[in-house]
């Protein structure tokens, strides 16, 4: 099934169906928030798909033209675009990157300042809601 898929899913479908592997990866893909990355690993955990750094490459290899998911987000987990800095999607990946304020260094990206890390930021949101209160 491809992500433009799901719209063609009724609620009952979706609701009982268990999503495939691709599916948990568009998922989790859907959710990196502008400004932030992550690794191809940390993708593959974050759809509960541990040690699946590889299928989440592949997945991505796959989606189709014109996609509305942030592929470009995902990174190696050496902070670096796994694509060639002279292939047109390594260049596309690059600019996108930049244009959401991403800065590189060396061609690296600062896994520290960028890599999006959800359970840190749902904690701090937790803890700044009860600190308002």
């Amino acid at each position: 099934m491809k992500n433009n898929d799901f719209a063609e899913l009724s609620h009952e479908e979706l609701v009982h169906q268990e999503p495939t592997r691709e599916q948990r990866i568009y998922l989790a893909l859907a959710a990196v928030p502008c400004g932030k990355v992550v690794t191809y690993g940390q993708l593959a955990d974050l759809a509960g798909l541990p040690r699946a750094a590889r299928l989440v490459g592949r997945t991505l290899r796959h989606l189709p033209r014109g996609t509305q998911l942030p592929w470009h987000r995902v990174i190696n987990a050496g902070g670096k675009i796994s694509l060639a800095e002279d292939c047109p999607s390594g260049q596309l990946q690059r600019a996108r990157l930049h244009e959401e304020g991403i800065v590189f260094n060396n061609s690296r990206i600062s896994l520290r300042q960028y890599r999006w890390q959800p359970q840190i930021a749902a904690t701090t949101s937790r803890r700044q809601d009860k600190e308002s209160q």
